[in-house]
């Protein structure tokens, strides 16, 4: 059995909210890609500046974005480990607590019925799995919500089969518009019960921008929906053009025979993400 203290999870945490202030690679990658590719004049013109934005916010340790979101954090958590000294999740709030406090990142975290604010952007959300080991990995999402505020749960049939579900999708996209700040990641989860689908679609904006799904028929459902997505014309920033996302990142798990559950995550361009293993 391998200890880990409250401590060094709350350092750890506190590093990876450093996330707020620069894109991942991949995001980077794909946007580059999408300006290359671009047509539209005033879409050119919105990824030039979003893409001179995130440059300015990691050249001077400053958020891509006065939105900060909530933070999200995944944890995958050895069997073999022992935590000693606090509760897992009080760990993840004092990382937070301190990292948003010492960058000077907005709080934006309050009661839902009384809207008063927590005033240090806890508490976090935190979702555990128990794998096999003696390590922990950690990985922090700060998810903004004009983009969260589009996620989408539709409970189908299964009479629906994959046109509903693509219709589904195309739907979102389409109601979301320019709110999210397009181009988007639009994260899917197919399956399950209601929430384990709303958390695979969260989970599928991890990975890595554009990276296909390992299952062949999700990696071409990913390819025709983002090529549907795109032919929407919404856009970078709602401009129109060619490119409304730059990735749509599918996953699914068994269901009942009576259901189709079809669950929608949108991730705006921003995309920032930390990871690391104690």
């Amino acid at each position: 059995m391998r200890e880990i203290t409250f401590g060094q999870i709350a350092d750890e945490v506190a590093k990876l909210t450093k996330a707020c202030s620069s894109l991942t690679p991949s995001c980077k990658r794909a946007m580059g890609c999408a300006l290359e590719r671009e047509r539209n004049a005033n879409a050119v013109f919105a990824l030039e500046m979003l893409a001179e934005n995130a440059r300015v916010a990691e050249a001077n340790g400053l958020p891509v974005c006065q939105d900060t979101g909530m933070s999200v954090v995944f944890v995958k958590l050895g069997q073999d480990v022992h935590i000693t000294g606090g509760l897992l999740t009080d760990a993840v709030d004092e990382g937070v607590r301190r990292g948003y406090r010492d960058n000077g990142y907005r709080a934006s975290v309050l009661d839902p019925v009384t809207r008063i604010n927590t005033r240090d952007n806890t508490p976090a959300v935190t979702h555990v799995t128990l794998v096999e080991g003696d390590k922990m990995e950690l990985t922090f999402l700060p998810k903004g919500f004009g983009s969260e505020n589009m996620s989408r749960l539709y409970m189908l049939t299964p009479s629906a089969g994959m046109e509903g579900v693509k219709s589904c999708i195309l739907e979102a996209v389409r109601l979301a518009g320019s709110n999210p700040c397009p181009p988007m990641v639009i994260g899917v989860g197919i399956g399950g019960t209601a929430e384990k689908a709303m958390l695979l679609a969260k989970e599928q904006l991890l990975r890595e921008v554009g990276a296909p799904s390992e299952d062949s028929t999700l990696a071409e459902l990913e390819r025709e929906m983002l090529s549907k997505i795109n032919a929407l014309g919404i856009g970078a920033q709602g401009f129109g053009g060619d490119t409304t996302a730059i990735g749509v990142h599918i996953a699914k798990y068994p269901t009942h025979i009576s259901a189709l559950p079809v669950a929608i995550n949108v991730q705006c361009n921003a995309v920032r993400l930390a990871h690391t293993v104690i």
